[in-house]
């Protein structure tokens, strides 16, 4: 029997991708690291690509056309965490993962939008002075979940 403490799950998507490229490899980081979906909100690309592993036929893909669509459709209990270069972001070095939580990531050109920055139940950001790009700062993410998991 699985202690309620113990299950949990995640999911990570970006809010209008700029590249079917960066959604490769954040898909191929996702299934590699334990991810359970992964989704798009917006449609600045035509296709997916970079789907060397055949990530697509082993986890879920979501596409939504807005941040509304999105967050009517959050997961039942998740947190919202927002990855965004902001003034009120934590740290990821010193973030708690929720244990039931989606993380959102905004393109290297604009970021996430004014709406879901404010809806984020949790915002991080990296200690660099610009941007990462969207495929690298996902895969640092899941990389820092699954560490910080496995030392708890």
């Amino acid at each position: 029997m699985i202690d309620n403490l113990e299950q949990g799950f995640f999911g990570i998507g970006m809010q209008n991708g700029k590249t079917p490229e960066n959604l490769g490899v954040l898909w191929r980081s996702a299934q590699n690291m334990g991810a359970s979906f992964i989704f798009t909100i917006g449609n600045r690309y035509a296709k997916q690509a970079c789907d060397t592993h055949k990530a697509v036929g082993a986890m879920p893909y979501f596409h939504y056309k807005d941040f509304e669509d999105f967050y009517a459709h959050l997961p039942k209990g998740a947190m919202l965490v927002g990855v965004e270069l902001d003034e009120k972001a934590v740290p990821l070095e010193t973030f708690e993962h929720p244990r039931r939580c989606v993380y959102l990531l905004g393109a290297e050109d604009h970021g996430l939008s004014n709406k879901a920055i404010e809806k984020s139940h949790h915002l991080v950001k990296f200690d660099t002075p610009l941007s990462l790009n969207v495929a690298v700062a996902g895969s640092i993410v899941m990389y820092d979940r699954n560490m910080k998991k496995k030392f708890k």
